[in-house]
């Protein structure tokens, strides 16, 4: 079990921030891990499981144990004449998984490609885009108990998902170690073309009848127009949730500002475009120290090279308290601080 000590995180999250863990264990099997909890050492440190690294601000070292999950694996583990159950590792990149299930000519995933990150994070984050959230095609998921080392399978009602949040963001944080997810896809899917500017996308590209793979390359063209690689520059992604108010508080900011953004969700909630919020405030594209606001979308904070986590951390808490001063919301992170 090799593990290594005091190891630079930035390789492993995409903000590419350098900070230090104490321990660090590459674990591709329950086995493997199993092993790492039950070390006479290891299993006093403090842990940290880390996937992709996707959506994470690190402003400290980690003086514990980093686990970083690479249990990999694709699988077919049950189909019928309509559906197709598909199990895979946690490890796994999920933008692979995506492209597995479009050359199976499975829908259900087309809308959430080029998602960086892991399968494991998926459902920790109920990862969603373009009209789609994960637990749209989730089924289960395995994952290993850390204090007495046994394997539980969650169902979707046991996962609590919501907006970017699930159970294990909460109660269960850091308690469990997701080892396997298993989705129902769908061979005739329904294919969800009317969110965003994937319907202007598919007119562009010149698709009339499109199918699973044309929605999922209108997905990716219209998310590198729109935001910078994480391996050109560090990013996580959207950094800040869209806010949810209530149709009065709506009204209200209707009246104040008219082109104020929306979206109607359950009877008497409006859900505001968080990115229309920040770039009203005058935060797009500007540049603070060697973070900022990214040019081309005001949700995503950028490390431009030197940044520190603190240093971004520190930008996200302006925007934010500015956006609660114009306009008495309050936009909360999306990403995990750490």
């Amino acid at each position: 079990m090799p593990v290594e000590k005091n190891i630079s995180l930035k390789p492993y999250n995409t903000f590419g921030i350098d900070v230090k863990a104490k321990y660090l264990l590459n674990i591709d099997s329950t086995e493997n891990l199993r092993e790492a909890l039950t070390d006479d050492y290891l299993k006093h440190q403090d842990r940290l499981i880390l996937g992709g690294g996707s959506n994470i601000l690190f402003t400290r070292d980690v003086d514990g144990l980093v686990l970083l999950n690479r249990i990999s694996g694709i699988e077919i583990v049950r189909q019928d004449d309509q559906r197709v159950w598909v199990r895979a590792g946690a490890g796994e990149t999920w933008h692979d998984l995506v492209m597995w299930s479009i050359e199976q000519g499975l829908g259900g995933m087309e809308n959430l490609s080029l998602i960086p990150g892991s399968v494991g994070a998926g459902p920790m984050q109920n990862i969603g885009a373009y009209g789609v959230e994960l637990k749209d095609s989730f089924y289960e998921l395995e994952a290993l108990q850390l204090d007495t080392m046994d394997i539980r399978k969650f169902s979707a009602a046991d996962c609590k998902f919501g907006y970017r949040e699930s159970v294990f963001k909460h109660e269960l944080k850091n308690r469990f170690f997701i080892i396997h997810v298993t989705f129902c896809l769908s061979r005739n899917p329904q294919l969800n073309t009317s969110y965003g500017a994937i319907a202007q996308e598919l007119q562009h590209m010149g698709i009339t009848v499109p199918g699973v793979r044309d929605v999922s390359n209108a997905v990716i063209n219209i998310r590198r127009s729109k935001l910078p690689d994480p391996k050109v520059l560090g990013n996580a992604g959207s950094f800040f949730k869209n806010p949810e108010v209530d149709q009065q508080v709506f009204d209200q900011l209707k009246a104040a500002h008219p082109n104020v953004v929306g979206y109607p969700t359950i009877p008497g909630k409006v859900k505001l475009a968080a990115g229309w919020l920040i770039e009203q405030c005058g935060w797009k594209g500007k540049v603070v120290g060697h973070t900022g606001s990214h040019k081309d979308q005001a949700l995503v904070l950028v490390n431009y090279g030197e940044a520190t986590g603190k240093e971004i951390y520190e930008l996200a808490l302006k925007i934010r308290d500015s956006v609660i001063e114009k306009f008495g919301v309050r936009i909360d992170p999306e990403v995990n601080v750490y």
